[in-house]
């Protein structure tokens, strides 16, 4: 598969990783990186799971918009995705992995409607095709 992007945008990490800074391109970001408490860190900055979950989350609405317009059914402006990211040991090597859930929120639309609506932009969301098949994802629909 071959893309031709018509955006690209750089980040910039510098310090201990995980204990440091990142800095976009743009200079929209420009945030300090903590380990969360729960892995023995300070948690008084961002970590790389909270920016992946809020990046998920919001190509993931924007997947949603276009697939259920697309489809006749377009959703209504106060629709929700909450996209959870998790991280342990991966017990097959030793390291690290990550899990997702994805809550879907469609006001006004059965919950089959919604569950189709969901699964339609599960397959069409660039998040999800680049985690497919790396990442236990779980979509559920919140009614």
């Amino acid at each position: 598969m071959t893309i031709e992007p018509v955006y690209t945008i750089s980040s910039k990490a510098s310090g201990g990783g995980r204990d440091g800074e990142v800095v976009s391109a743009s200079g929209q970001i420009d945030l300090d990186l903590r380990m969360p408490k729960e892995m023995g860190g300070s948690g008084e900055g961002t970590n790389p799971e909270e920016l992946f979950s809020a990046g998920y989350a919001a190509c993931f609405l924007g997947a949603l918009r276009a697939t259920s317009k697309q489809a006749g059914n377009p959703v209504p402006d106060e629709s929700t995705v909450k996209v959870t990211v998790g991280i342990g040991k991966d017990p097959s090597d030793g390291g690290f992995g990550l899990t997702v859930g994805i809550e879907v929120y469609i006001p006004g639309v059965d919950e089959a409607k919604a569950r189709e609506l969901a699964e339609k932009a599960h397959e069409f969301c660039p998040y999800s095709k680049a985690t497919r098949g790396n990442i236990d994802h779980k979509v559920t629909v919140v009614v």
